[in-house]
């Protein structure tokens, strides 16, 4: 790796351990699904730095075979590479990964920090048992 990648909150370190198998992949989703991750929006309609449509429209590639995957990133910080190459999506969300999968559902792929060291791609159909899992209160 040309370059370093430092943890700068606790998703990302438990995101590095999870993958240099220092703990379970399931340690690993529980964090993830009461941790924020940053979510990439286009900023079409944008006033003085608000969003002025009711519905963000996030940053979702798509494969070749026509699926769906939806970008996601641990910190805005760990973005601004990434979304340089996408016009329009120079800002975001920060919200809980939960959050997203309750408001968006579970029909497509996601892709958390493409491009970095320490990322993880997720398939729809590992989303919907994520999202069906029990959360502890």
């Amino acid at each position: 790796m040309s370059e370093a990648f430092i943890p700068q909150n606790d998703l990302e370190r438990h995101l590095i351990a999870a993958q240099e198998g220092e703990v379970p992949p399931e340690s690993f989703i529980e964090v993830l699904m009461g941790s924020e991750v940053f979510m990439p929006v286009y900023e079409k309609h944008k006033i003085g730095g608000l969003q002025m449509q009711q519905t963000a429209q996030p940053l979702k590639l798509q494969s070749e075979e026509g699926e769906e995957t939806l970008v996601l990133f641990t910190s805005p910080e760990r973005a601004k590479a990434f979304v340089k190459d996408f016009p329009g999506y120079g800002g975001g969300l920060v919200a809980e990964f939960s959050w997203i999968l309750e408001k968006l559902g579970v029909g497509f792929a996601i892709t958390l920090n493409p491009g970095l060291p320490f990322g993880m791609d997720f398939e729809a159909q590992d989303l919907a048992q994520i999202a069906a899992m029990p959360r502890p209160n």
